[in-house]
């Protein structure tokens, strides 16, 4: 008699209160998102892909100083350096091995010439372990492009609080 009492209190109060509980769900906005099409804004201190900058003229900004390689903790950048021309000196070889990379962002502050970047990115999965390595090539950004408005913020943030004009 105790377990059919049971039951029955289950059927008439519990379960009305479950589909109550369901029921305000249901008229709520969903909180998930249609991910291939809708991709989910990210932080702004967020760091994702790497990106080698460019001067206005289109030159890379990258002098091949080895900075970024010796902030590396996971020793993940490899870089060879050469002399153009006209004395100029700017990496020839420029490799990151994404496998190893943490994102932590070393690179990026050690860099004098502020020529690495992380960007917001983050979708570059494969099926082949030697498209994780990217070269000079894959990371340098198109010229001419459009100004990321958090780059001026960094770059004018570096200069009042301390990079001295030496160290560029």
């Amino acid at each position: 008699m105790k377990e059919i009492l049971k039951a029955l209190i289950n059927v008439f109060l519990k379960m009305p209160q479950g589909f109550v509980v369901t029921l305000k769900h249901v008229f709520k906005k969903p909180v998930t998102l249609d991910y291939p099409r809708e991709k989910k804004p990210m932080a702004p201190r967020y760091r994702g892909r790497h990106y080698l900058e460019r001067y206005e003229d289109g030159t890379e900004r990258c002098v091949c100083c080895g900075l970024c390689a010796a902030a590396c903790p996971a020793d993940a950048i490899y870089m060879e350096p050469e002399e153009t021309p006209n004395g100029e000196r700017k990496a020839k070889v420029y490799e990151i091995n994404l496998l190893r990379c943490i994102f932590c962002g070393f690179c990026e502050e050690a860099c004098p010439e502020e020529a690495i970047f992380l960007g917001q990115e983050y979708e570059f999965s494969d099926f082949n372990r030697d498209s994780f390595i990217w070269r000079k090539e894959d990371m340098l950004v198109p010229h001419p492009r459009k100004d990321n408005p958090f780059k001026r913020i960094i770059r004018r943030v570096r200069r009042v609080y301390g990079v001295p004009d030496a160290a560029r």
